[in-house]
């Protein structure tokens, strides 16, 4: 069988039924967990059709989680407001992917990505292509229009600044998450931290204009 990252998908009528049944699955069973018995059933096709669609199961959660990503990438955008300051639009859009971040489908596409990374290098770079850097992608192009608009600095490398807020935002809570050592982030830490995170970046490159609200 392919390897999920490199795989090719193949879409037909019933595709986003099964994502949305695979969704289900995994966020139930984990990834090890989840047969793909169970996915047919929940998704309400055939395990023919799910085969015609995906030529194992690693490549349906490599898709799943690509749709996944897409939709958060979308819902952080949609916090954006036009009368509401840079900095707290920041935040919100920040606050809002690390919500997802730290969910427990979140995490446990983290850590399956990791997983099988070793294994199938072509799944983590799938997985960063459509999650991280999707993400850093977004970032950039807020910042150089924030650039525009006088409230951020020049910034001479955005790929970076994008990277340091982002990692920023995972301090503290993501490893201990990632290893086990905490099972969930209270809602008031994320928004502490990432708050905290923003403040950071925003010393850092922030005009007067960006800064407030801070």
């Amino acid at each position: 069988m392919a390897d999920g990252g490199g795989a090719e998908v193949k879409r037909g009528r019933k595709f986003d039924q099964v994502i949305e049944g695979a969704h289900s699955v995994f966020m139930a069973d984990g990834f090890e967990g989840a047969s793909v018995d169970t996915i047919a059933k929940v998704a309400g096709v055939s395990k023919a059709t799910l085969y015609s669609y995906f030529p194992d199961k690693r490549a349906l959660f490599v898709q799943v989680a690509r749709e996944a990503c897409s939709r958060q990438t979308e819902l952080a955008m949609s916090f954006v407001e036009e009368d509401v300051p840079f900095a707290e639009n920041l935040y919100r859009g920040c606050r809002s992917f690390m919500a997802f971040l730290y969910s427990p489908f979140g995490m446990q596409m983290y850590r399956t990505m990791i997983g099988e990374a070793e294994r199938f290098p072509k799944v983590g770079c799938e997985f960063w292509k459509t999650g991280p850097e999707a993400g850093q992608r977004v970032l950039i192009d807020v910042f150089r229009e924030a650039v525009e608009e006088g409230e951020l600095q020049e910034i001479e490398d955005y790929q970076l600044a994008a990277g340091q807020l982002m990692e920023m935002c995972k301090a503290h809570l993501h490893p201990r998450l990632l290893l086990g050592v905490i099972d969930r982030a209270e809602p008031e830490v994320i928004d502490r931290i990432v708050r905290e995170a923003v403040r950071t970046f925003m010393a850092r490159y922030g005009t007067e204009k960006g800064r407030v609200g801070l």
